[in-house]
């Protein structure tokens, strides 16, 4: 086996390396240290103002869909990749502060002989009632239409993107400066919100790659070819035991292992909105656990130890990856969010408070660790597994 994790065999990559060296002598904007890049006012010219743009994708959680649609013949799977693909762009402006007044326009490329008309219908469609639901909870986000196209040549299924922009109050930025003596309020990514209709598994948008393969059969490989990267070793490729359909008992209900795997992103906006309308200015930082897992916010840090030593039970859905994969618990956490995919960084005096505006969405939250000073940069996860250590 290669020293490399089964992750990166795979062709992906948790921390994305390759991508943040592109980047590092580009301008990091107006907040250098932010969670997203924020930009001049160049639409209104105004020096109190700023602009931001970010654009996303549901990532390979696509390919998983397309197998449970073809597998069920059920379309509304769909609804869920479309939250998915919003969500990894609206949670990620939250982080800097941007939580309303967000114009949206999606980008979704397909492979025609292979994805109907009516996928795309549900994708549409859900994209705007996603939205429409926002706003009953009193965050605007806008429309502005988008981009479908049929680029089989280079696109196995369909990938769907968003791209959001959004321009607020430059003195309203939250930039991540998180300090010795922060502590660290997470909130779980399972569970059900107020606002959500179902129960959310909490796998969120990262990691899904190492999801399907270790969890589901040579079922999918044998049947279905254009779903996964053939050049993918041999052994990595749907590896492990289950079927979409098989049924899994958690929490007093029956769900199928397609439903787990394909539970929405939950987006906290409407939870950020409600602690930043009172605490916005006592927020050191935020951090949006996608991908690298809980082993984002190094990127955000300068000379401290993330010690992570109260974190959440593991959700059954990464349970049964762990189960299903037999993969080491640290890569898992760098691959994964693992029960918690929100950060806020705070003084303790104020962690009770972000705690209960959570819980009043029916959102567990909890003070899962704190921040120390220290030579480098470095992280420490601990719990029932031992201890894990990051740099």
């Amino acid at each position: 086996m290669s020293d490399k994790s089964k992750y990166e065999q795979r062709g992906v990559s948790a921390t994305k390396d390759e991508v943040h060296e592109a980047i590092k002598h580009l301008d990091k904007g107006v907040f250098p240290n932010a969670f997203c890049k924020v930009m001049p006012d160049i639409v209104g010219g105004d020096d109190q103002y700023v602009n931001l743009m970010h654009a996303d994708t549901a990532g390979t959680k696509t390919s998983l869909a397309y197998l449970y649609w073809k597998e069920t013949g059920d379309a509304s799977i769909w609804k869920g990749i479309a939250q998915d693909a919003l969500v990894m762009n609206l949670d990620d402006m939250a982080c800097v502060g941007a939580v309303e007044n967000i114009v949206i326009s999606s980008t979704i490329g397909r492979n025609k002989n292979l994805v109907t008309g009516e996928v795309i219908s549900v994708l549409i469609n859900a994209a705007e009632e996603f939205c429409n639901n926002l706003k009953k909870q009193d965050v605007n986000i806008s429309l502005a239409g988008g981009e479908t196209a049929d680029v089989g040549d280079i696109v196995r299924t369909i990938d769907v993107g968003y791209t959001a922009f959004a321009r607020m109050k430059k003195n309203e930025v939250i930039e991540n400066n998180i300090k010795d003596g922060n502590v660290i309020v997470g909130l779980a990514s399972s569970g059900m919100a107020t606002y959500e209709s179902a129960y959310n598994s909490g796998i969120s948008s990262n990691g899904l790659t190492a999801a399907r393969h270790d969890v589901l059969s040579k079922y999918y490989a044998t049947n279905f070819k254009e779903a996964y990267d053939p050049a993918i070793p041999e052994n990595l490729v749907f590896s492990g035991s289950k079927r979409l359909t098989e049924s899994v008992r958690i929490k007093g209900g029956t769900y199928s292992v397609g439903q787990l795997l394909l539970s929405p992103t939950r987006t906290f906006l409407p939870v950020i909105k409600k602690i930043l309308n009172t605490h916005r200015n006592v927020i050191d930082g935020m951090i949006h656990c996608t991908g690298g897992g809980q082993g984002k916010v190094l990127k955000f840090v300068d000379k401290k130890h993330v010690i992570k030593n109260n974190l959440f039970d593991l959700p059954p859905v990464f349970e049964m990856i762990k189960d299903e994969s037999g993969t080491a618990l640290k890569e898992m956490y760098q691959v994964f969010n693992m029960g918690h995919r929100l950060e806020f960084y705070v003084d303790e005096a104020y962690a009770q408070e972000i705690i209960d505006i959570s819980n009043s969405f029916d959102i567990e939250a909890q003070i899962i660790g704190e921040v120390r000073e220290s030579k480098k940069n470095r992280l420490t996860l601990s719990g029932h597994f031992g201890e894990l250590s990051y740099l």
